[in-house]
C-alpha cells in the first residue's frame, strides 16, 4: 500500500485524503466493500459502495503502476542510465501512457532505421541539423558529403540527409513534450472513421451503418464503438482514429522547428516522416485503446444496472407453486414447489397439442393444484408461453391463484449446469429448468445467482468488452444486492452463500454441510463452529446473515453482532428486553443516541441500529405486482401500427430499451421515443423489469423487427 497515493486520490474522488487513507486500510485487512459501507461509516466518513469499490479499483491500478515503475527504475539502474532528474520524473508520474513516454528513449530497442543510421555514422549530421544553424544549403550539403562512405552503405550526400532524418525522426517521437501535446491533440479532436472493406459490402450487410461513418472520437457512443471495432474484427469494416494530419504536423512543426535555415527544411521532412509513420500509428493506438476503455465502461456500467434491477426484482415469496416450461411438440414441463422451493411433484401435459389432450391438461392442473395447494403458476415466457398462459387463465382453477408470465432467460442455462445437476441430480434439464423458473417468481435473487450473468440478457455487447473489467463488476453487483437483502441462513443455497461477505464458494459448502449435520443455526454466534470460520469472516458476514426464528431478536435484523451489547444497553436504559424494545416504537423514542457513543461506534452506527430496531430484517426490494399482457396479443403477427399495449423492459442499452409485449419477440424503443422530452440516457427514464405501456410503431416481419414508442402522442 503505497500511502504516496493518498493525495493524488483524494483529488480524483473529491474526498479528504484521511478517508482514503481509512478506506485503504480496511481493504487492505480484507474487509469487503458491502461491510466497509455498512459496518465502517465512522472510519470512511460514510463512504458508499460505489466509491469504496471506486478506490478499491484505483489503488490496484496505482499498485500496477507503481509495479511497472519499479522494472523501469531498475532497467535504468542496471544500464547506468538513471539519472537524479529522470528518476524524479518517474516517481511523479500518474499514468502509464506519461511513464512509458519518459522511458521511452531509453527502452532497448530493435533494428530500427534510426539505429541503422547510427550504425552508419550519421549521429553528429543528426545532431548537425537538430541545432538549425543558418548556414546555406551549400553548406548542409557539403556537410553531409562529408558523411559519404561506401563501405557503410552510405552512397550519396542525400542518403546520409536520409539517414540523419531517420534519427530525427525518432528522436521527435520520443519526446515526451511532443507525445503529450499530440496526446492531446488525439484524445481532444480526433475523428474515428469506418469504411466498409472493398467487396464485403453484401456479406458485412448488418454493419451497412458504419460503411460511410465518421464522428469525433470524445463522444462516439459505446455502442457504435464497440460495434464499429466488432466490424473491423470480423473483417467488414477499416477503422482509423485521428486528428486532421495538418493540425497534428502544425503542432510539432511549432515545437522542432526554429528557423528558416536549410536545416529546419530536413527538420520539417523528419517531422512529418515521425508523424506519419511513428508518431501517429503510435498515439492511433493508444487513443483507440482508451475509446475501447471507455466504451467499455459504459457497456459494463448499462449491464451492472441492468442487472441490479433484475436481482431486485420483487419476489412472489415463499408460496407453494406450480411453475410450467411451455412447448408445444414436446408439451409443458410441469413441476410442483412447496414453500422453500422444494420439488414435490412433475409431469408433463400438452395444451397446444389441439384435441382431447387440452381437457387432460386442464384436468391435470385442476388436480395438481388442488392436492399441493397451489397458489401461484409460473409460466416461462420462451416458445409457446402466450399460448400456455392462455390456456391456464381458462382453466377453472380451484381458489384465487395468481398467474404470472416469468421471464426464463437463463434456466436452460441453469438447467445444464453443474449447480443443478448437484440440486437435482437424479431429474433431466427440462424438470431442471422448471424447477428454475418456479423458483424465480419466488425468490429471483436466490435464483438468478446460480447463472452467470452474461447468460441473462440484459447486457450490451457484453463479449466484446474487457471480461475481467466485465466479471469485476458483476461480482460487485451481485455481492451488493445480496448483502443488501441479507440471507436466510437456514434456508439460502450455496451459491446465494457464496456472495456474503467474507464467505466465498469454500465457506459456503462448510455451513451448508455444517446445516445438513447439525439441522438449522440457532444462534448466529454458532456460525463459528462451523470449519475454517474465523473470527474475520465472521466479523464480515454475520451482519448479512439472518436467523428469522432465533431465539435473539437480533439474529433476525441488520444489527451486526459486535453491536448487540449496545441495543442491549439501550433496552435497560428503557426497563426492557430488546424484544420489547424493536416491538414498542413508544421506547425507542425515548433512546438518547448520544449517551451510547464510543469510540468505535458513532453516531452513523448508532442511527442504523435505531432505523434496524424499527424495521428488523426489513427486505428493500418493492412489493410485487401482477401483470398481464394484452389479451388476444400472442405473436408478432398479432401487431399492427397504433396499438397500445402493456409491456416489461428487459434490456436498457445506450440507444433505448427492449420491451417484452408478449409475442416472443422484443421490441424496441429508440431513445427518441422514450420520451415527451429529449433523453440522453435510457437510464433516465426506465430500468429493467419496469412495467410500462408502449405504442406499435411499425412491424418488420422479415427482419422480425417491432418498433416501440412510449411517447404520450404516439400512434
Amino acid at each position: 500500500m503505497n500511502e504516496g497515493h493518498f493525495p493524488f486520490l483524494a483529488g480524483e474522488f473529491k474526498i479528504p485524503t484521511s478517508q482514503i487513507r481509512a478506506t485503504a486500510k480496511l481493504i487492505d485487512e480484507g474487509a469487503t466493500v458491502p461491510f466497509i459501507a455498512r459496518y465502517r461509516k465512522e472510519a470512511t466518513g460514510g463512504l458508499d459502495e460505489v466509491v469504496i469499490s471506486g478506490v478499491r479499483d484505483r489503488l490496484r491500478q496505482l499498485a500496477e503502476l507503481d509495479k511497472r515503475r519499479e522494472a523501469i527504475l531498475k532497467s535504468l539502474a542496471e544500464r547506468e542510465l538513471l539519472t537524479d532528474e529522470l528518476a524524479r520524473a518517474i516517481a511523479a508520474a500518474r499514468s502509464l501512457s506519461g511513464l512509458e513516454d519518459l522511458y521511452l528513449p531509453f527502452r532497448p530497442k530493435r533494428r530500427t532505421r534510426a539505429a541503422i543510421a547510427r550504425d552508419r555514422g550519421l549521429a553528429p549530421l543528426a545532431d548537425l541539423i537538430r541545432a538549425q544553424g543558418v548556414e546555406t544549403f551549400r553548406d548542409l550539403a557539403a556537410a553531409a558529403a562529408e558523411y559519404v562512405d561506401q563501405d557503410k552503405a552510405v552512397a550519396s550526400a542525400d542518403e546520409a540527409l536520409a539517414g540523419a532524418r531517420d534519427i530525427v525522426a525518432e528522436q521527435v517521437n520520443e519526446d515526451s513534450k511532443a507525445r503529450a501535446r499530440l496526446r492531446r491533440l488525439y484524445e481532444e479532436k480526433s475523428m474515428v472513421h469506418s469504411r466498409v472493406l472493398k467487396g464485403k459490402e453484401e456479406e458485412g450487410a448488418k454493419y451497412r451503418d458504419y460503411f460511410q461513418w465518421q464522428e469525433p472520437t470524445p463522444t462516439a457512443p459505446s455502442h457504435r464503438v464497440l460495434a464499429m471495432r466488432r466490424g473491423e474484427k470480423e473483417g467488414f469494416l477499416n477503422l482509423r482514429v485521428a486528428p486532421t494530419e495538418e493540425e497534428a504536423i502544425r503542432i510539432l512543426r511549432c515545437l522542432f522547428v526554429k528557423s528558416n535555415s536549410a536545416a529546419s527544411k530536413q527538420i520539417q521532412l523528419a517531422v512529418e516522416d515521425s508523424y506519419k509513420r511513428l508518431l501517429g500509428p503510435s498515439l492511433e493506438t493508444e487513443v483507440r485503446a482508451q475509446m475501447k476503455r471507455r466504451a467499455d465502461e459504459k457497456a459494463i456500467r448499462v449491464f451492472g444496472d441492468n442487472l441490479r434491477e433484475l436481482l431486485l426484482t420483487p419476489p412472489l415469496g415463499y408460496k407453494n407453486v406450480l411453475a410450467l416450461d411451455p412447448g408445444f411438440r414436446s408439451g409443458c414441463k410441469v413441476v410442483c414447489l412447496d414453500r422453500q422451493g422444494k420439488l414435490l411433484d412433475k409431469t408433463t401435459i400438452y395444451p397446444n397439442s389441439g384435441g382431447q389432450r387440452v381437457a387432460e391438461a386442464g384436468a391435470v392442473l385442476q388436480t395438481l393444484c388442488r392436492k399441493y395447494k397451489i397458489e401461484a403458476i409460473a409460466i416461462g415466457n420462451g416458445t409457446a408461453g402466450r399460448e400456455t398462459e392462455t390456456f391456464v387463465r381458462g382453466c377453472e382453477l380451484p381458489g384465487q391463484i395468481q398467474v404470472v408470465m416469468v421471464n426464463e432467460a437463463g434456466a436452460s442455462v441453469y438447467s445444464a449446469s453443474a449447480v443443478a445437476r448437484e440440486e437435482f441430480p437424479a431429474e433431466d434439464v427440462t424438470v431442471r429448468g422448471s424447477i428454475s423458473i418456479g423458483r424465480r417468481l419466488m425468490d429471483p435473487l436466490a435464483e438468478l445467482v446460480k447463472i452467470d450473468p452474461k447468460s441473462i440478457g440484459v447486457g450490451q455487447y457484453q463479449h466484446d468488452v474487457d471480461q475481467v473489467a466485465l466479471k469485476q463488476s458483476l461480482d460487485d453487483v451481485v455481492t451488493s444486492c445480496v448483502n443488501g437483502i441479507g440471507v436466510d441462513l437456514n434456508t439460502a443455497s450455496k451459491q446465494l452463500l457464496t456472495h456474503v461477505s467474507g464467505l466465498g464458494p469454500g465457506l459456503a459448502g462448510n455451513i451448508v454441510t455444517y446445516r445438513n449435520e447439525n439441522g438449522p443455526f440457532r444462534r448466529r454466534a454458532q456460525l463459528k463452529k462451523v470449519p475454517r470460520l474465523g473470527p474475520k469472516a465472521f466479523e464480515q458476514a454475520a451482519g448479512f446473515l439472518r436467523i428469522p426464528d432465533s431465539s435473539d431478536p437480533l439474529d433476525a435484523s441488520a444489527v451486526h453482532p459486535e453491536s448487540y451489547s449496545v441495543v442491549e444497553a439501550m433496552a435497560t436504559d428503557q426497563s426492557c428486553s430488546v424484544g420489547e424494545l424493536i416491538a414498542d416504537p413508544e421506547r425507542r423514542k425515548g433512546i438518547d443516541l448520544g449517551r451510547y457513543v464510543t469510540e468505535r461506534v458513532g453516531m452513523p452506527t448508532l442511527r442504523d441500529i435505531l432505523e434496524e430496531l424499527a424495521r428488523p430484517g426489513r427486505d428493500p426490494r418493492s412489493e410485487f405486482e401482477p401483470f398481464s399482457f394484452a389479451e388476444g396479443v400472442e405473436k408478432i403477427e398479432d401487431l399492427r401500427p397504433g396499438m397500445k399495449l402493456p409491456g416489461i423492459v428487459t434490456n436498457v442499452a445506450a440507444f433505448g430499451a427492449f420491451i417484452d409485449v408478449g409475442v416472443h419477440q422484443d421490441g424496441l424503443v429508440h431513445i427518441s421515443q422514450l420520451a415527451d422530452r429529449y433523453v440522453n440516457d435510457p437510464a433516465e427514464v426506465v430500468r429493467v423489469q419496469q412495467k410500462v405501456e408502449v405504442t406499435v410503431l411499425e412491424v418488420d416481419l422479415p427482419r422480425m423487427r417491432i418498433s416501440l414508442s412510449m411517447k404520450r402522442a404516439a400512434g
